[in-house]
């Protein structure tokens, strides 16, 4: 019996995180697994910049902290998040989960993806989150986090 991943792939995703996941393959390097982190820019995905975030990896002991948040993600939160470490704040839509997802992603060192459905009162859409791992300094040391919601 084959286990399935927590938070793994789905076989469709919309336009916008397929053109994001199309982007981390394009940066492969021979037969590399994932992109090495300085080759990523966000200059190449203008217009899902508000969208994306970066987190830095820590390892030893695990941690992930925000180095990058788009617009859009920044003010759906109720605390500015740069700069801090993900386990020191509250996330909220679409950020649910986030530090699991990111602890997932650097485990089965792949992609990850989170499908989160509207909520029932109407407040929040549904969206779906992406996390793509990226090699530096000799482990997974970024993720790029990419978002879409109605």
């Amino acid at each position: 019996m084959t286990a399935s991943k927590p938070y793994e792939l789905p076989k469709k995703m919309s336009p916008e995180l397929e053109r994001v996941v199309a982007y981390w393959r394009s940066l492969l390097r021979g037969s590399a697994e994932m992109p090495f982190a300085d080759d990523l820019s966000l200059e190449a995905l203008p217009d899902m910049a508000p969208r994306l975030a970066l987190v830095e990896v820590f390892t030893l002991p695990e941690r992930f902290r925000l180095s990058f948040i788009g617009g859009e993600l920044a003010t759906k939160q109720t605390e500015p998040l740069l700069g801090k470490y993900l386990d020191e704040v509250e996330l909220y839509f679409p950020l649910e989960f986030l530090r699991s997802q990111a602890s997932a992603t650097v485990e089965s060192a792949s992609p990850t993806c989170h499908a989160q459905a509207a909520s029932k009162d109407g407040e929040h859409a549904a969206y779906s989150r992406l996390m793509l791992p990226m090699w530096g300094d000799g482990h997974i040391s970024l993720i790029l986090v990419a978002l879409d919601w109605d």
